[in-house]
């Protein structure tokens, strides 16, 4: 089997970028998680079909990676808390 490719949108890019150094490890274990395994995500229905969200914490705050996948590729698409998370993804789909 093929390296998997890793791609990343603006908006995943944006928050990555800002994210303390500390947090950063965290963020990178779970992006390889979902690049081992890309099922440990959801899968979201209706507008946002095809877009799996893996959820984690992070300092006791739970953080949701929005990706799509198929065998040689992951996309991340965001990265962000809670609130706001599903609307802002539909904005951007």
């Amino acid at each position: 089997m093929g390296d998997i490719v890793i791609q990343q949108m603006p908006a995943f890019k944006k928050v990555y970028k800002k994210l303390h150094k500390q947090d950063k490890p965290i963020v990178n274990d779970a992006i390889k998680a979902i690049v081992a395994n890309p099922e440990l995500g959801n899968e979201k229905k209706g507008d946002l079909a095809n877009v799996y969200v893996y959820k984690f914490k992070l300092h006791k705050q739970e953080m949701l990676l929005a990706y799509e996948w198929n065998l040689r590729k992951r996309m991340l698409i965001a990265l962000g808390v809670h609130e706001n998370f599903y609307r802002d993804l539909k904005i951007r789909r």
